[in-house]
């Protein structure tokens, strides 16, 4: 069984004090929701949630939102937080499409986008996370000073995303083909499942920081 099709995720998810539902999740309102204000930082499509349920337990000062469509994967972030709650870490589950719905203009400090669907066929470029579409996403959301950073195995995918950024009118501050042997980017790596696993196979992990000048 796929874990997009574990039965009563969405009914554990409606019930969960650790996801903000649609009634909640009005643009302007993260501070409040978190009831601080703290930098608002946020990974789309997160999984299983290990990535952000880390940073969120390393860096308390900082509010952490973890975007995840699938309501099975969500499930297991839910579970994560139930061993070990942080009261800086939020779930939403929804499309990364409908991303400036839910967070209002300048509101978000820094993106995460980790082992994003590549989508390999050209017809559904324009799907991929780090597309220009979802680059002019990202830069109606993020704050002056935030950025973004990416990181894959998949070098094709990450050709595209380089590929894209001048197009999308984006910048890199930092660019890798080899995070794990590079010591500057590798300090306060903190790695996903997927990270894990593809590095363990001997699959260099690509990643890039990018800003976008106002």
């Amino acid at each position: 069984m796929r874990l997009r099709n574990i039965t009563g995720s969405r009914e554990v998810i409606a019930g969960s004090s650790y996801v903000v539902h649609e009634e909640q999740s009005c643009p302007g309102k993260w501070r409040e929701i978190f009831g601080n204000d703290q930098p608002v930082h946020i990974e789309i499509g997160m999984g299983k949630g290990k990535f952000i349920h880390t940073m969120a337990r390393l860096h308390p000062e900082i509010n952490y939102v973890g975007i995840e469509k699938y309501s099975s994967v969500l499930l297991r972030a839910i579970q994560k937080m139930e061993e070990e709650e942080l009261p800086n870490l939020k779930f939403i589950r929804m499309d990364a499409e409908e991303i400036t719905q839910v967070f209002a203009p300048g509101e978000v400090d820094r993106i995460y986008l980790n082992f994003s669907d590549p989508w390999p066929k050209d017809r559904h470029a324009k799907r991929r996370l780090p597309s220009r579409q979802f680059l002019d996403r990202y830069h109606l959301i993020l704050k002056a000073e935030g950025q973004l950073e990416f990181k894959t195995d998949n070098r094709e995918l990450f050709d595209f995303a380089v590929e894209e950024l001048a197009a999308a009118g984006w910048k890199a501050r930092m660019i890798t083909y080899d995070l794990h042997s590079d010591e500057v980017l590798m300090e306060g790596n903190v790695m996903t499942e997927y990270e894990e696993k593809f590095s363990a196979m001997g699959n260099p992990i690509n990643k890039y920081i990018i800003y976008r000048e106002q």
